[in-house]
């Protein structure tokens, strides 16, 4: 008989899911209390938080939970070091359906644990729920380690654009699995496992970045946010992206544009940042430019290659 959430019991599945649960110097009280304690020594937290909803974020039919842990921790775990900040913890709310296997719920846990172990950060608490579908909350909590944090809003004209990680590569494994295959693999991994480079935050707030953000939506849209929130223009350059052999593979075989895909795609959680020209690391790659806006082209708007770009810049929520 399989175990379920609803044999097993919430403080039944609680207790499976922590006991071994790895904890970091941060971390004063973890699991177990009303709450956690986690040491802050620069005097600042930096905090974000995401949802992953069944149907909405990911399928079981097209997502292992260890997947979807792996996902849920990376997403905010990015954000963390989009801020040039060091991840320390998380907490996790988790709500299921009662007739969910315990052993679903379990690996989904160990994607979380498994995410996270990359950086060294602890899993500290969180809390579970009856829902009818599957809901997976994670808020993530980093520490500046006594640098500013890298703000949207700092980009400033002369500043060249660059970007850290994979672009496309999510979109492209959507499109695949949307049209019910499981191939290029490379891609749909992607889509079901984000890979942030997670390193680039901290490498990009000591090199100077002005400003900084987590591809999570699409890179035009995503740099909309900076656009706006700094005051500039911005224009990329397309002869500066590269579009990987899988990406025109699938492309051509779904009749969708391949640059699309780069520019427009979401969820591979790839640092995109503005640097003054002798700053950018040489891990990352320059695309473009921040400049002043003008009667044309104003403030708070990205343009390719000197034109407003045609379609849709990349995902947004309650957008009919």
């Amino acid at each position: 008989m399989t175990e379920t959430l609803g044999s097993t019991g919430e403080f039944g599945f609680i207790e499976a899911a922590t006991k071994s649960l790895p904890q970091g110097e941060d971390v004063l009280v973890g699991p177990g209390d009303d709450a956690a304690v986690v040491a802050v020594p620069d005097g600042r937290m930096v905090i974000t938080t995401d949802l992953l909803v069944e149907g909405r974020h990911f399928r079981q039919d097209w997502s292992s939970a260890y997947d979807v842990g792996r996902k849920a921790a990376a997403q905010n775990l990015a954000d963390i070091v989009a801020m040039g900040a060091r991840p320390t913890s998380i907490v996790v709310g988790f709500g299921g359906p009662a007739d969910l296997p315990t052993a679903w719920a379990l690996e989904l846990q160990q994607g979380l644990g498994d995410e996270c172990e990359l950086l060294g950060v602890s899993i500290v608490g969180g809390d579970t729920v009856q829902s009818d579908k599957i809901i997976v909350s994670v808020t993530a909590f980093g520490s500046l380690d006594g640098r500013p944090p890298v703000l949207r809003s700092g980009a400033r004209p002369g500043d060249e654009v660059a970007v850290a990680g994979r672009l496309g590569w999510a979109e492209a494994g959507f499109a695949v699995l949307n049209r019910g295959f499981r191939s290029p693999r490379t891609v749909v991994e992607a889509h079901r496992r984000p890979a942030p480079p997670y390193a680039e935050g901290v490498r990009a707030a000591l090199a100077g970045a002005s400003s900084m953000c987590d591809v999570s939506d699409g890179l035009l849209a995503d740099l909309t946010h900076i656009a706006v929130a700094s005051e500039v223009l911005i224009d990329i350059r397309s002869t500066a992206l590269t579009i990987p052999e899988p990406l025109q593979a699938v492309a051509a075989a779904t009749g969708a544009d391949a640059l699309a895909f780069v520019l427009t795609g979401g969820e591979d959680h790839a640092l995109v940042a503005t640097f003054e020209p002798a700053d950018v690391p040489d891990t990352w790659t320059v695309i473009g430019t921040v400049a002043v806006g003008n009667e044309d082209h104003p403030s708070g708007t990205v343009t390719v290659d000197g034109q407003p770009y045609a379609g849709t810049t990349g995902h947004a929520h309650f957008r009919s």
